[in-house]
C-alpha cells in the first residue's frame, strides 16, 4: 500500500472538486469548522498585534470572519487556490467584519517579502502537493518572528475506509496524509523555527459508508491521487467493500477516524531579503497594499 512519501495528488482533480463542492461546503465542512474553532483559540497564547493576516486556504472565509473579529485593527486577506471558493467567501461577508479575498496558490504567493504577520491555515496542507514548498513559501513572506498556525490531517485519517477498501483490491482509494516528523522537518529545512505540534484521534459515526461517502463529496474531500483508478467503481466492488466496512460497526454506527494535527512555528530571520523586490526567480510580487479592496 502507498504511502504519503509515493503519494502525488493530481492538482487538476483537487480544483476540479472543491470547485464544485464550494456552493454547500459552508454548511457541510463540520469537522472543518470545529478544527479551525480549536486553532483560533490557541491564538490566546501568542502576545500578537498583527497588522497584516492570511487565512491560507480560507476556503468560505469562515477563519477569516473570525480573525477579522479578532483582530479589529489588522487586514485579513482570505486566500484560496479555488475560484469558487473565493467567489463564496466574498458573497458570506458582512460589511462590519470585511475581509480582502484573493484567489491564489499558497506555494506561489504574490505578496512581497517579509510582509505577513499571521498565517493561519486551517486543514489545508493535506491537499497541497508539497508541504516542504509551502512552508518555505511561507517563511518567505511572513516578517521574522511571525506565527504560522496551522492544522492538517495525519496517516489514520479515514483509516477504517482505508483498511474496508484495501480487503476488496489493492489500488488507492483513500488518500494518504503526512505525519507529524515529516511536517515537522520540513518547517525546520524552511527556516521556521520553535515549531509545536500536537495531535489527536478524532472518530465520528456514520449510519453507513455512503453517509460518509457522501459527506466527503460535499465538502470536495475525494480521493486525488494521481494514479487513482479513473473509471467508475463496480457496483459488487462498492458492495463488497461496504460488507468490509460493516464488521467495524459499534453500537454508535460505522467510525470514521480523523487524524487531526494542529502546530506552531515561527518565521526565522531570512538573510539578505529586500523587502521591496520580488523573490528571486519569480515573475510577480505585490505589495499587500497593492490587493484591491471590494468597494465599500
Amino acid at each position: 500500500m502507498s504511502g504519503a512519501s509515493d503519494f502525488r495528488l493530481d492538482r487538476a482533480a483537487v480544483l476540479r472538486s472543491f470547485g464544485r463542492a464550494s456552493a454547500h461546503y459552508h454548511g457541510a465542512a463540520q469537522l472543518q469548522s470545529a478544527v479551525g474553532a480549536e486553532l483560533l483559540e490557541r491564538l490566546q497564547y501568542f502576545p500578537l498585534e498583527p497588522r497584516m493576516i492570511l487565512d491560507l486556504g480560507a476556503g468560505t472565509g469562515r477563519g477569516a470572519a473570525a480573525l477579522r473579529a479578532r483582530y479589529r485593527r489588522a487586514r485579513v486577506i482570505a486566500v484560496d487556490v479555488v475560484f469558487n471558493m473565493m467567489q463564496e467567501a466574498r458573497r458570506r461577508q458582512r460589511f462590519w467584519r470585511r475581509y480582502d479575498c484573493l484567489c491564489a496558490d499558497g506555494c506561489a504567493l504574490p505578496f512581497v517579502a517579509q510582509s505577513v504577520d499571521l498565517v493561519y491555515c486551517n486543514l489545508m496542507l493535506q491537499w497541497c502537493a508539497s508541504p516542504a514548498t509551502l512552508f518555505a513559501e511561507l517563511q518567505r513572506v511572513l516578517r521574522p518572528g511571525g506565527l504560522l498556525l496551522f492544522s492538517s490531517f495525519g496517516p489514520a485519517t479515514l483509516q477504517e475506509l482505508r483498511s474496508a477498501w484495501a480487503s476488496v483490491d489493492e489500488r488507492s482509494h483513500v488518500s494518504a496524509f503526512t505525519d507529524m516528523p515529516q511536517l515537522g522537518e520540513a518547517l525546520m529545512k524552511a527556516g521556521l523555527t520553535e515549531p509545536v505540534m500536537d495531535r489527536e484521534l478524532q472518530v465520528r459515526h456514520y449510519a453507513d459508508v455512503y453517509a460518509l461517502m457522501s459527506e466527503l463529496r460535499a465538502i470536495g474531500a475525494r480521493h486525488a491521487a494521481a494514479d487513482r483508478r479513473r473509471s467508475l467503481t463496480g457496483r459488487h466492488r462498492l458492495q463488497a467493500m461496504a460488507r468490509a466496512y460493516e464488521s467495524m460497526r459499534s453500537a454508535r454506527g460505522l467510525p470514521a477516524s480523523w487524524d487531526v494535527i494542529c502546530g506552531a512555528a515561527f518565521a526565522g530571520q531570512a538573510p539578505s531579503l529586500n523587502t521591496h523586490e520580488p523573490h528571486a526567480g519569480r515573475e510577480t510580487a505585490i505589495a499587500l497594499g497593492a490587493v484591491r479592496r471590494r468597494p465599500r
